[in-house]
């Protein structure tokens, strides 16, 4: 059950912290990093620059612990994914989790983690710099479950595992990125599916 999250002792927040944070992450899904300004965040969220100050420091760290929430909820169909017995099995949820997550109704579509911040100006350096380290955090923790895959004779021995890592992932952000463009889910599951057709056997 939620329960508001309190400031100082007789001092009670007048607002649901954690739906604060829900709001803030969907304005930056929708809009970027630089294109959520602090009016839309504060609108959306339902309190005051001074309480969002307060309550989350300033924009970047909003920023980030929206990307914290995001990884934790959205985007944690990469945790179960790297948990399918088979190297295939891992791309396959990888893929077919990026294709649901980025085209949900109701939701922005596209990737926080892809979009948030691919540019930006000196004050937004910050943000791209800890989404750059997003993504390749994901790749890393891919490439190491394949090395595991090589290693246990599911993936050819001869198989680069940091190559195939950064072929699904890159696969994932493109499939991100063509969501955001309106390409329908059912058009991107054909492209998830035909992409891992020549999959290596072992």
């Amino acid at each position: 059950m939620r329960t508001k999250q309190r400031g100082p002792i007789g001092r009670p927040r007048g607002f649901d912290t954690d739906e604060a944070l829900e709001r803030a992450m969907l304005v930056f899904w929708e809009h970027g990093y630089e294109g959520a300004s602090l009016a839309n965040l504060t609108d959306a969220m339902g309190i005051s620059t001074t309480s969002m100050y307060a309550a989350f420091g300033n924009k970047e760290e909003l920023f980030r612990k929206a990307l914290e929430r995001y990884t934790e909820g959205p985007s944690a169909y990469l945790v179960r994914a790297l948990e399918e017995p088979t190297a295939l099995g891992v791309a396959t949820a990888i893929l077919s989790g990026t294709v649901r997550t980025t085209t949900r109704p109701a939701h922005p579509h596209g990737c926080l983690g892809v979009q948030g911040a691919l540019t930006a100006s000196d004050s937004g350096r910050g943000a791209r710099d800890l989404l750059v380290a997003w993504r390749n955090d994901g790749c890393s923790r891919v490439r190491e479950r394949f090395q595991r895959a090589v290693d246990d004779g599911d993936l050819p021995p001869r198989t680069d595992p940091g190559l195939l890592a950064r072929y699904v992932t890159t696969l994932a952000f493109g499939i991100a990125v063509q969501a955001a463009s309106g390409v329908s889910r059912d058009e991107l599951q054909e492209t998830a599916d035909a992409a891992l057709r020549n999959w290596p056997l072992s």
